[in-house]
């Protein structure tokens, strides 16, 4: 019997990939034993007991980015989650660790290591984290979801994605997607949405002020799905033609009713939007480390996909660069064409293969 432990978490972003693989490893062999090692803050604390995994815990312990009292402290805890690591694999006689990313993995890369255990490492972002950089240096495989991330020996490997997009069969489901939405299946739709919290730019450029630009994509003669987000309050116009949601509680329905996405452009976004084959406009965030606009690069180079920066999506200019989009039929065929050529939707196959490739040369 082969021992897993999926390493990750904190946010959806490193979650929702390891449950993938963790799905597929169990579907596989399901003598097999998955664990996944996490932190008692992150998401994982409640998602992995849900999905019907045990959740092995680890200290969170932060890289120190100043000198302060916490960096003094750093040493002694990071050393104590590398012993609370090393003795689960120990007790559990884990075969090999898989990271994803987040406070769970550095520790864990460390731990098995020094267990003599294989270890292989996906990195969602493409500008990887430090604790996968850190992981991937003695790394048996290094998988990444876009062409050009700097992880070293890394390979592209793609997003391992949720089930219900991988199966999501877009023609067959846009009668039902369109009744859930009440919209009209006959009608093209474009999909707006900024996340589960909302986009507050997007909100302000399709559906507030004077300056809003619902009215000219109805007058294209398409519908708009609008997902404002559940921190974020917006008037619903009641037109007929655009469906306001705080919250998008089907996405897979919402996907297969798209027919052109505007959206952020989070690394699982980004992917699954590519997988399914649908034009895009990419508004990444603006906060942070720029990791959004290099997130939705690749499907950029390929026309797939255009990006407008933060600062400048407007009412406006949704008129003078969405609106035209809309009305050109060729041009969206060409950026779906493009969409397949960076987007996949055997991302957790991919990983799942390299596991196997660690625990063969093991």
């Amino acid at each position: 019997m082969t021992t897993y432990l999926l390493a990750g978490g904190g946010t959806a972003g490193h979650v929702n990939p390891l449950l993938a693989v963790a799905d597929a490893l169990r579907d596989r062999d399901p003598g097999a034993e998955v664990l996944v090692l996490g932190t008692r803050e992150g998401l994982e604390s409640r998602l992995v007991p849900e999905r019907g995994y045990e959740l092995l815990i680890v200290d969170k312990v932060p890289f120190p980015r100043r000198p302060n009292r916490a960096a003094v402290a750093f040493p002694a805890r990071f050393r104590r989650a590398i012993g609370q690591v090393r003795a689960h694999i120990a007790s559990r006689s884990v075969d090999v660790v898989v990271g994803f990313g987040g406070y769970a993995s550095a520790p864990a890369y460390v731990a098995a290591r020094r267990e003599r255990v294989p270890v292989v490492v996906h990195e969602a972002n493409a500008r990887p984290g430090l604790a996968n950089i850190l992981g991937a240096r003695r790394a048996a495989g290094v998988g990444v979801a876009f062409e050009g991330t700097p992880l070293r020996r890394s390979r592209v490997v793609g997003m391992p994605l949720r089930r219900e997009i991988v199966t999501l069969d877009r023609q067959a489901l846009r009668a039902e997607a369109a009744e859930h939405f009440g919209l009209d299946a006959s009608h093209p739709v474009l999909l707006v949405f900024g996340g589960s919290l909302g986009a507050r730019r997007l909100n302000e450029a399709f559906g507030e002020g004077h300056d809003a630009a619902w009215r000219d994509v109805l007058a294209a003669g398409w519908q708009l799905l609008h997902a404002t987000g559940e921190r974020l309050e917006l008037a619903d116009p009641a037109a007929d033609g655009y469906a306001v949601r705080r919250y998008l509680d089907r996405m897979d329905l919402a996907f297969a009713l798209a027919d052109v996405v505007v959206s952020r452009a989070g690394a699982a976004t980004v992917s699954e939007i590519s997988a399914l084959g649908i034009p895009a406009v990419y508004v990444p965030y603006a906060v942070g480390n720029g990791e959004q606009a290099l997130n939705a690069a690749s499907a950029v180079r390929a026309g797939a996909a255009v990006l407008i920066p933060d600062a400048e999506f407007t009412g406006a200019r949704v008129r003078s660069e969405v609106v035209p989009l809309l009305a050109d039929e060729t041009a969206r065929a060409r950026m779906a064409e493009a969409a397949a050529s960076v987007g996949t939707r055997t991302g957790t196959e991919n990983v799942v293969a390299m596991i196997d490739e660690a625990l063969a040369r093991r």
